[in-house]
């Protein structure tokens, strides 16, 4: 089964056909030019898929930034895709190229291809987290994405470790990770390694005792520290957490694919 992937983000939009194998054809990477607003930006993603779209392709994944419902395939309010509020995507698309249409959370995505084609294949039970500008995650349970009551589970960004913090988040509540570890807080409060280390391997630990996870993969920009980052979150996570199991801590494989190898992978599933 061929599914075109999609993957909109608040810079650029990447799109390519997947086929069962996560091989991908047919790349495209256009900007989103978010700052036009809501129509601008819709469509360069319209263009983005009738580039791409081959007569092959039998359905459409499409992954973007929360918060949205994958449920009923809206996104809801995303801060980097300004006027992009209650948008039936999933539908619209639909209508439009006349496809099955599946919209997920792009880090659940990038999760879900981790699991089934990365660095976590072959695991069932998967805790996938992207640091960078912000910290996403996506959690793979039973070899199924976790979505929650309303579909918004997976925020683990926002999991507060020092709720005395005078880092007040962009979500409003004081010492969430995002705030403390991700790129831009190590970058503005001059952080070295070894704090970073400890709030990401605290943070880390709480998901260790909550979740169980069979492995943890982390992808993202400041994954690209490379090993002294893991050697340490290795040493640490074990020490911050009641689970007397070791969890293996592993660095993302797909890269800049994840996205599209994801929405798509959403669809071939169910194939």
């Amino acid at each position: 089964m061929s599914v075109l992937g999609v993957d909109i983000g608040g810079s650029k939009i990447a799109a390519g056909v997947v086929n069962e194998r996560a091989e991908v054809s047919g790349s495209l990477i256009i900007p989103t030019c978010a700052a036009g607003g809501f129509e601008v930006s819709l469509a360069q993603l319209w263009q983005a898929i009738e580039r791409t779209l081959t007569p092959e392709v039998q359905a459409i994944g499409i992954c973007a930034p929360g918060p949205l419902n994958p449920m009923t395939g809206v996104i809801l309010n995303p801060p980097n895709l300004p006027g992009w509020r209650d948008v039936p995507l999933a539908k619209m698309a639909k209508e439009k190229f006349a496809l099955p249409v599946r919209l997920e959370n792009d880090c659940n995505a990038a999760g879900f291809a981790e699991a089934r084609y990365g660095a976590a294949r072959g695991c069932s039970h998967v805790f996938y987290a992207a640091i960078g500008t912000g910290i996403g995650a996506g959690i793979i349970l039973d070899g199924r994405i976790y979505h929650g009551k309303n579909g918004a589970a997976g925020e683990a960004g926002h999991v507060t470790i020092d709720y005395h913090s005078a880092v007040i988040c962009g979500c409003g509540v004081a010492g969430c990770i995002e705030a403390l570890a991700s790129g831009p807080a190590i970058d503005r409060h001059a952080l070295k390694l070894e704090e970073t280390s400890e709030r990401l391997g605290a943070w880390l630990g709480g998901i260790v005792s909550l979740l169980d996870p069979e492995i943890i993969v982390i992808g993202g920009g400041v994954a690209q520290i490379g090993d002294p980052l893991f050697q340490r979150l290795r040493e640490i996570v074990p020490n911050k957490t009641a689970n007397p199991y070791r969890c293996p801590i592993v660095p993302a494989q797909l890269g800049a694919n994840a996205g599209v190898i994801g929405a798509a992978a959403i669809l071939t599933a169910d194939s």
